[in-house]
């Protein structure tokens, strides 16, 4: 789960490289064509995954809110530093509770109370008090972490009866097929170099959710999940390395709080339609 991190961090690093000559939409769609490109070798040994009957609606919920949130989160990273739009993607644990209730029937653990109000302090520190704190791009960068809730609950109800090479695939082909559509009018034509970013981008992504699937499948989400959160240290430091940016006290102290009030929240939430209420 830190390898996973650690190179979801790199792929941040490398939207923001791209994101200094290319349009949002662009690096959104190349980022969708080389995740797909990577399935390929999958495509070949095993076919393409069969798309049951019933199930398109779930598939355009996951990737519409999986697509919103990508443009997002991009779009944030580009305009803030690295670890902040990182921060607030990663406030997506937050949100699940709220969305996974009503939609799946799960009820919400009392003890995860503590663990959201904690996270919800560091975001009001990390969106600044104040005038700060209505921010355009630092409100779209939260509301990646929503969007990517949404996203979230729906992977969570596919998996009950889904493929995790299907669910991904089929994320990877609408969204290719959805954010090739906004590119054709704010196309942006990539120098040589730029290529090298963006095939980087793709190749970072597609590693970093191999580790994370291996991760989940050696330990139970509890116990392995709050590791994720080992990536705001590293954009940290890509953010200090590449363009020698330092957080302030405030990102600090709201840093610390959302990470704490994430691991506080996926440790003491139990899924599962039957999940007791402590």
């Amino acid at each position: 789960m830190i390898c996973a991190a650690f190179f979801f961090a790199c792929m941040g690093a490398m939207v923001k490289l791209a994101s200094h000559s290319l349009s949002n939409e662009t690096v959104v769609f190349f980022r969708n064509a080389f995740g797909l490109a990577a399935l390929i070798p999958w495509l070949f040994r095993d076919g393409v995954p069969r798309l049951r009957e019933g199930q398109w609606h779930l598939y355009l919920v996951r990737s519409g809110f999986g697509l919103a949130a990508m443009y997002c989160f991009f779009f944030a990273i580009a305009r803030m530093r690295l670890a902040d739009a990182v921060l607030l993607n990663y406030t997506m644990p937050l949100f699940v509770p709220f969305i996974a209730g009503p939609w799946l029937k799960e009820r919400l653990n009392r003890n995860i109370w503590l663990g959201l109000a904690v996270g919800f302090l560091g975001v009001t520190l990390v969106l600044r008090p104040g005038a700060g704190l209505l921010g355009p791009v630092a409100l779209i960068g939260l509301a990646a972490g929503v969007f990517a809730a949404v996203a979230q609950v729906s992977i969570r109800r596919l998996t009950r009866e889904d493929s995790t090479v299907g669910i991904v695939f089929y994320f990877g082909f609408f969204s290719t097929l959805l954010s090739s559509v906004p590119v054709l009018f704010s196309w942006t034509r990539p120098e040589p170099a730029t290529w090298l970013v963006l095939a980087l981008m793709g190749i970072f992504a597609t590693v970093a959710q191999l580790f994370l699937t291996t991760a989940y499948a050696y330990a139970p989400a509890a116990s392995v999940g709050p590791f994720i959160y080992t990536i705001v240290v590293f954009a940290g430091l890509l953010d200090w390395g590449l363009w020698h940016r330092l957080p302030d006290v405030l990102s600090v102290a709201g840093a610390v709080l959302i990470c704490l009030g994430g691991v506080l929240t996926i440790r003491r939430t139990r899924t599962g339609p039957q999940a007791p209420t402590d």
